[in-house]
């Protein structure tokens, strides 16, 4: 497996722990947008959209730019492929259990389509 900087999956995975950072990198995966567009969808207050954003700057998420008096979001998705790559360490496992369960419903389709043979009366 390759080493991974545990700080920074920490600061990843917690971002990514919250519905509405993941909305927001939703957004941001279409386009830059100011602070205001992307609090706009969700019933919470600048300073809480802001903390929001700050959580994805610490994650590498999200890169601000500040254009006058606005704040400009913009995407970063490398640190999702850090954490992409740690994933699929694991992906070894529940992909065998997988291939466990199609074999299993295979010979079970194929048990139900053989046919019977009928029952000899004594």
């Amino acid at each position: 497996m390759v080493e991974h900087d545990p700080a920074r999956l920490d600061e990843l995975f917690h971002a990514l722990a919250d519905g509405t950072r993941r909305a927001m990198l939703r957004t941001l995966a279409e386009q830059p947008v100011s602070v205001g567009e992307l609090a706009a969808p969700f019933d919470i207050s600048l300073a809480a959209a802001s903390k929001h954003i700050k959580v994805l700057e610490r994650a590498g998420l999200v890169k601000r730019t500040v254009l006058g008096r606005i704040h400009v979001c913009e995407l970063e998705a490398a640190p999702l492929h850090e954490g992409m790559e740690w994933l699929r360490h694991y992906e070894q496992f529940w992909t065998g259990r997988l291939d466990a369960l199609e074999a299993l419903l295979e010979a079970e389709a194929t048990a139900r389509a053989a046919p019977r043979r009928p029952r000899r009366k004594s």
